[in-house]
């Protein structure tokens, strides 16, 4: 059976995200956004490798913010906001990329995308990432084929 993870740790995630990538907008250009993007590009990395209960955010979720909750009502699987680190991850990384070598509107779009996504998913528990990986699934081209169906 897959993973399952409780689906308000990713939302917790997304709201910390958001307030990440708004800090990163407002001090852009700046070496306080570059540090900033470059920890938020770790997360997203750790993330992906491991899943996303596994970085800071989740363990902040698992450690301070779950024990004061009912359970969750129900479960989802880890794989789709994995894939959405992912995601979030390659929009880090071309912010990146625009921050450090001076292509600084490159780096603002990509993070305004990132921040986008992350704010959708905080403000509303809607995925953006995690749909995407859905409609590979359904495709048959993330591996996970009819078990995502």
């Amino acid at each position: 059976m897959a993973t399952q993870i409780d689906p308000r740790g990713p939302r917790l995630a997304a709201t910390i995200t958001t307030v990440v990538l708004a800090g990163v907008l407002l001090s852009a250009p700046s070496t306080l956004a570059t540090v900033l993007l470059t920890a938020q590009a770790a997360v997203f990395a750790l993330g992906v490798a491991a899943g996303v209960q596994h970085t800071p955010y989740g363990w902040f979720f698992r450690a301070v913010v779950r024990p004061r909750l009912d359970a969750p009502a129900h479960t989802e699987a880890a794989a789709p906001p994995r894939f959405a680190q992912g995601v979030g991850l390659a929009f880090a990384l071309v912010g990146l990329v625009g921050l450090v070598s001076g292509l600084t509107t490159l780096g603002l779009v990509a993070v305004g995308f990132a921040l986008a996504a992350a704010l959708l998913n905080a403000a509303t528990g809607f995925c953006l990432g995690c749909e995407v990986y859905l409609l590979l699934a359904r495709a048959g081209l993330t591996g996970a084929g009819a078990r995502a169906a």
